[in-house]
C-alpha cells in the first residue's frame, strides 16, 4: 500500500460505532458553538471554540480515525496517530486476540484497534432448528483478509510507521487557539 490514494479494490475496516459517535459529537458541538453566538456574541463563541474543537479532536482520534485498510498489495493500519504500512510479503501471521493483528516479518505484532473484532455468532430465535448458524462477521473480515494476503503481490514493500502529521498539525493550531483565547481572557 504505497499509494496514499484509494486502489481499486481496497477495503477499509473501522469500528462501526466511530462515524455514529463522531456525528453525534460534531451536532453538538455545533450546537453549543451556534448557541454561544446566539445568546453571547461571536468574541465569545471564538474564546470557547477551542476547547469544543479540543474535544472534538479527542473524539475524533479515539472513536473514528482508526482504521485498517487492505488491497492486492498490502495493508495500512492506522491507530489513533500511529500509521504502519507494509506488504503482504512481510505478513507472518494474520489472527484474532480481541481485534486483529498482523505478525510481521520484524517480529513485531500490530494490533489494529479499528478493524474487524472478535464477536460472539449472532443467535436467532426465528431460525429453524436445523438451519446452520452463520459466522460472525468479523470472523468474515477476517477470512477476507487472509485470503487477500496470500493472493497478495510478492513484491518487498518497506514496514513504514508514521505519525498522522495533519492531525497533529491541526492539534497544534488548536492548542495554540486556546492559549490564546486563555490570555485574552487573562488580559481583558
Amino acid at each position: 500500500m504505497t499509494q496514499p490514494d484509494r486502489p481499486e479494490g481496497a477495503r477499509t475496516f473501522r469500528a462501526s460505532s466511530g462515524p455514529v459517535v463522531m456525528a453525534l459529537t460534531s451536532a453538538l458541538a455545533l450546537y453549543l458553538l451556534g448557541d454561544t453566538a446566539v445568546r453571547g456574541s461571536l468574541m465569545q463563541m471564538l474564546l470557547v471554540a477551542p476547547w469544543l474543537l479540543l474535544g472534538l479532536w479527542i473524539v475524533y482520534q479515539v472513536s473514528f480515525v482508526s482504521r485498517v485498510r487492505v488491497d492486492a498489495h498490502g495493508a495500512l493500519v492506522q491507530n489513533m496517530l500511529r500509521r504502519t504500512t507494509f506488504g503482504w510479503s512481510r505478513v507472518r501471521d494474520i489472527d484474532f486476540r480481541w481485534q486483529l493483528e498482523f505478525a510481521l516479518d520484524d517480529g513485531k505484532t500490530v494490533a489494529c484497534y479499528g478493524g474487524p473484532a472478535r464477536s460472539r455468532p449472532t443467535r436467532s430465535r426465528m431460525r429453524s432448528n436445523d438451519e446452520a448458524p452463520k459466522a460472525p462477521v468479523g470472523v468474515r473480515d477476517l477470512s477476507d483478509i487472509r485470503e487477500l494476503w496470500q493472493a497478495g503481490s510478492a513484491g518487498q514493500a518497506p514496514i513504514v510507521r508514521s505519525w498522522d502529521g495533519p492531525a497533529l498539525i491541526a492539534l497544534a493550531v488548536i492548542v495554540l487557539w486556546a492559549v490564546g483565547a486563555v490570555l485574552i481572557t487573562q488580559a481583558g
